[in-house]
């Protein structure tokens, strides 16, 4: 079970307080867009095995967006930051070249 971190609230939980909501920094396209881009956004999604990044709820507490940074292979979480940036901060991608040297991530590293 994965315990996360609500940025905003602070609450330290199993993640059943929490509701997943897919992966992260996904590029949205606009009104307008081609075809192609809109596809993209819709149906092409990471699936790694190591670090990833996805959003999630505070589904039984505050209510808010967050992005959670964990690996798929061993549960690690690596942190929880804001919905509202638009990468991840530097201390926690610090912690995950710490342990995992040489992780990338689209256009993180």
């Amino acid at each position: 079970m994965l315990i996360l971190e609500c940025p905003y609230c602070g609450v330290k939980a199993e993640e059943t307080e929490f509701h997943a909501g897919g992966e992260a920094h996904i590029k949205r396209f606009g009104p307008g867009s081609s075809d192609a881009d809109f596809e993209g956004y819709l149906f092409n999604r990471e699936n790694p095995k190591g670090v990833h990044f996805e959003r999630w709820r505070h589904a039984n507490g505050c209510g808010k967006w967050f992005h959670v940074v964990r690996c798929t292979m061993t549960l690690e979480v690596f942190g929880s930051y804001s919905a509202q940036v638009s990468e991840p901060p530097q201390e926690i991608r610090d912690a995950i070249t710490a342990k995992r040297p040489g992780w990338c991530w689209r256009d993180f590293a």
